[in-house]
């Protein structure tokens, strides 16, 4: 696309920058790992039932959030933006032929704010309008049931608000993503996820305090967690959980180190 008027042209560029900035927080947020051919070949396969199922029953609200759901996870292991379009697309429609029938379904709305964040992904300027369409989806399903995935509602809106750029560009906002993201620990006080997504926040804002606190009720919880939350569906969690634990404790043991003294090269 030319862009003729010289005058715009440095808005746009910044809204360009801002919003692959944002392409990419939305990746930080709905998961950017490294393709484990396990992990990616057990989604396809969830995924292929789920379709099957769906393409079978394409009125039953409850089979179409399954597919909703495999649509995201598989897309989380995608190869290619195109790929990973076409998965959300399929998610986004599963959802709203949902909430088609039942409006109230937080199932519905949440998979939707995920899907369409898998959709973000892929976009450069549409990432912009598509994260603004995530934000009422996650509201409107904590509304409807906070509880729903171990307070997920609550957990995307946190890292919405923590990853996205600041107004007026985006809706980030270190206030609203600090609200949500204890909200979350409230919420469901034992799943993992929560305590490490503030643990997390709170070292990218230098609340070492904070942060550390946060691993030690991690630490606390992860014998009982890993007892509870068993069986294949859960090894990517854990896989993830395991490895950003590691790097959260590293970066706090850093940021707590005393500062090496200037050399002197006189």
């Amino acid at each position: 696309m030319a862009i003729v008027n010289p005058k715009i042209r440095g808005a746009i560029r910044g809204r360009l920058a801002a919003a692959i900035f944002l392409s990419a927080a939305v990746g930080l947020v709905f998961g950017d790992e490294p393709l484990n051919p396990i992990f990616a070949r057990r989604a396809g396969e969830e995924f292929h039932r789920a379709q099957t199922q769906f393409q079978s029953h394409t009125n039953e609200p409850a089979i179409a959030g399954q597919f909703a759901r495999a649509c995201y996870d598989f897309a989380d292991y995608a190869t290619n933006d195109a790929e990973r379009a076409t998965l959300a697309i399929q998610g986004i429609a599963a959802c709203r032929q949902l909430l088609a029938q039942q409006p109230k379904s937080a199932p519905g709305h949440y998979y939707l704010g995920l899907n369409l964040g898998q959709l973000a992904r892929t976009e450069i300027l549409g990432a912009l309008k598509l994260v603004k369409q995530m934000e009422p989806e996650f509201k409107t399903a904590d509304n409807l049931d906070a509880h729903f995935d171990y307070a997920g509602p609550a957990r995307c809106l946190g890292l919405l608000y923590r990853d996205a750029p600041v107004w007026p560009t985006s809706i980030g906002s270190r206030h609203k993503a600090r609200d949500w993201l204890e909200r979350a620990v409230q919420l469901a006080p034992d799943y993992p996820e929560n305590h490490l997504n503030l643990a997390e926040s709170r070292l990218q804002w230098n609340d070492r305090a904070g942060a550390k606190n946060e691993l030690k009720t991690l630490d606390a919880l992860w014998p009982s967690a890993q007892t509870n939350l068993t069986g294949q569906a859960w090894e990517p969690s854990w896989n993830d959980w395991s490895t950003r634990r590691d790097a959260a404790r590293k970066k706090l043991d850093e940021s707590s180190a005393p500062a090496k003294p200037a050399k002197n090269n006189h």
